[in-house]
């Protein structure tokens, strides 16, 4: 009976101390349950940063001094797929200088400032439009000219992104905020007489450059850089060639493009850098 009882008691503290344990288990599952479950997507840290950083580009407290610089031109001979112009005399530049200079505040990233002229510069002697004889539509137009400059001052914030261990060759995405004037002058021939239009124009822009660097030497690198457009704002103010105001307007949208008359070669020279080899 003695021996009964005793099994009996030892039976009744194993079978405690299972569902002990066997309750710690299940809360510990839980708890885990509950972490996994709260921390379902990795932290915003480890999710994001892809350590793009530890290519350095541009390193931190470096001065940046450089240059874009593009120019056109525009012949008649540009236009022979134009089927329905004939006997076209026409010719027309476009030069555009910009130099900036910037600061890294941190490395791969640099903020800077940036003067901006443009001159656009063309004839039109002659063009004839026709139709055919089926549509009865035809005209031509001669002794046009069109004479525009324009100057702008810019902010922008670039950031590299390396593709080779050293840094030596890099894509970088630069915004720009940029305010524009500017004026045309234009001439034609109207009744034998030729006559003049005056425009003075004025725009916000913030604008997309995206662009590669490609160093020759340690501190200077060539870039490319391709305009996208962005959101813009332009007013143009109208006159004639007494400078009488005959009209107004203005314009604003956004439109993201890509624009081969803003294709921009550069010559860039890092200075206060020690560390690139």
């Amino acid at each position: 009976m003695k021996r009964f009882i005793l099994l009996l008691l030892a039976s009744a503290f194993i079978i405690s101390d299972i569902a002990a344990q066997t309750e710690t288990t299940v809360k510990a599952v839980d708890s885990t349950a509950v972490k996994i479950e709260r921390g379902h997507f990795l932290p915003m840290k480890r999710r994001i940063d892809r350590e793009i950083d530890k290519i350095k580009s541009l390193y931190r407290g470096e001065i940046m001094i450089g240059l874009t610089a593009s120019y056109g031109t525009v012949k008649a001979d540009d236009t022979e797929l134009m089927l329905i112009f004939n006997d076209i005399n026409l010719k027309g530049t476009m030069t555009t200088i910009n130099p900036f200079v910037g600061y890294a505040y941190r490395d791969n990233h640099a903020v800077g400032v940036r003067f901006g002229y443009q001159l656009i510069d063309g004839e039109l002697g002659n063009i004839s439009f026709d139709l055919g004889e089926q549509n009865d539509l035809s005209f031509s137009l001669d002794n046009m000219s069109l004479r525009s400059r324009n100057y702008s001052w810019s902010l922008f914030h670039r950031s590299y992104a390396g593709l080779d261990q050293k840094g030596r060759i890099s894509f970088f995405a630069e915004w720009e905020l940029q305010a524009r004037t500017g004026t045309m002058d234009f001439a034609y021939m109207s009744d034998n007489t030729l006559k003049f239009s005056h425009s003075r124009s004025t725009g916000l822009r913030l604008n997309f450059n995206p662009g590669m660097a490609v160093y020759i030497f340690p501190n200077v690198c060539t870039t490319v850089s391709f305009g996208l457009g962005g959101l813009y704002y332009n007013k143009i103010q109208q006159s004639d060639e007494t400078g009488n105001h005959t009209g107004s307007r203005s314009r604003s949208g956004l439109r993201f493009k890509f624009n081969l008359a803003d294709i921009n070669i550069g010559m860039v020279v890092h200075l206060w850098n020690n560390k690139k080899s």
